[in-house]
């Protein structure tokens, strides 16, 4: 599975949603509830693994003079 293309966060997220789903209908056989819960732990470690690249990431855009700074989010659209 080398040459398998990374799925965006965002499209990672909605086949997680998509799985969570499918399980919580409790119609699946077992055997492919339990294929899918595999798929969706893999996908929630990638999502967990893209959002802590995305944390550091921030993180050295905010270091200055070698500390950092860390600066609360303020939301545009909340005013």
């Amino acid at each position: 599975m080398a040459g398998k293309k990374a799925l965006s966060f965002e499209d990672s997220l909605a086949q997680l949603e998509q799985l969570v789903e499918r399980l919580e209908s409790g119609e699946l056989p077992l055997e492919e509830a339990l294929v899918d819960f595999e798929k969706g732990v893999k996908l929630t470690r990638e999502c967990q693994q893209k959002l802590q690249a995305a944390e550091q990431k921030v993180k050295i855009l905010l270091e200055r003079n070698g500390e950092i700074s860390e600066q609360p989010f303020e939301d545009p659209d909340s005013e």
